[in-house]
């Protein structure tokens, strides 16, 4: 498989048991890509997994910590000025928040080809990444 850069919402959606099914489905792609050994997450991820948890989803934060540094297994992208820079450059041509942008930045970078994430758009392509919502 290749790499595949997981979006924040995955991460909650793992952890969050108000919707069942989207808790089940998001275990499920995280155990796939852990046996592959090719998930990708970026710092920036991981600071919003830990705010979500523990704001959102009422986490204990140590708890959330632990969580949180559960995921090193994973490869991390650290966020830096070039990847800025790339984020505002896809954020001006193609219409995209920021957020969003250097979450594709960060992802075109590690060599991902694919997003996970509901929060995009669908079957899009930017910077040579595919973005999927694996809910759909």
């Amino acid at each position: 498989m290749s790499k595949v850069f997981i979006d924040t919402n995955i991460l909650v959606y793992a952890l969050d048991g108000a919707d069942p099914e989207k808790q089940t489905q998001a275990r499920a792609l995280l155990k796939s890509i852990r046996e592959s050994d090719s998930g990708v997450l970026s710092t920036q991820v991981l600071q919003e997994f830990f705010v979500v948890a523990t704001g959102k989803l009422k986490v204990n934060p140590q708890a959330a910590k632990e969580m949180t540094f559960s995921l090193a297994n994973f490869e991390t992208v650290t966020v830096d000025l070039p990847i800025i820079s790339q984020a505002i450059d896809i954020c001006c041509t193609n219409n995209i928040s920021f957020w969003d942008s250097l979450i594709i930045s960060a992802a075109a970078t590690s060599g991902c080809r694919m997003i996970w994430t509901e929060d995009m758009n669908h079957n899009q392509m930017v910077k040579g990444v595919f973005i999927e919502n694996p809910f759909k």
